[in-house]
């Protein structure tokens, strides 16, 4: 106390207080970094998910319009049968022309679908990895912080 009355917070108290927020100021802006870095990780692989999204539905719009003008095709062969012997061999052909045509889209839509699903999980386990590698980072550096704060 001084001679007013007053109690005064002793310098050294005030210094190691000071010193604690700052270092408090630290930590939590090694936190906010990290907690961006992720944001920016996860933005990534969202993308990555759209242009796949993308080019599936590019494929089945593609396939669609295949089938619809094969089934067109098959129709005018139809009309132009010279007899039901030659119908029934032009609607064989064509069941087995369009199931081997739909099983290779099938094909095509599933091994795009697995790209997309590796391709995501890819990013998924790289922005999990990276959080918590910056998380960490950041609570190394607040404790580091804060025990330095505290031996001064």
């Amino acid at each position: 106390m001084n001679q007013t009355g007053k109690y005064e917070i002793p310098t050294e108290m005030r210094d190691f207080a000071e010193r604690s927020v700052e270092q408090a100021r630290k930590a939590i802006g090694g936190f906010v970094q990290a907690a961006q870095r992720t944001v920016e990780t996860f933005e990534g692989s969202t993308s990555s998910m759209q242009a796949s999204a993308s080019d599936m539905t590019r494929k089945t719009l593609t396939f669609a319009e295949q089938n619809l003008m094969a089934a067109f095709d098959h129709a005018q062969k139809i009309v132009r049968a010279k007899d039901m012997q030659e119908a029934m061999q032009i609607q064989s052909e064509f069941a087995r022309n369009q199931f081997a045509a739909m099983q290779s889209q099938m094909k095509e839509l599933g091994d795009t679908a697995q790209s997309a699903a590796r391709t995501a999980t890819s990013h998924a386990t790289s922005a999990a990895r990276s959080a918590t590698e910056h998380a960490a980072s950041a609570m190394n550096q607040a404790t580091a912080n804060v025990n330095r704060a505290t031996n001064e």
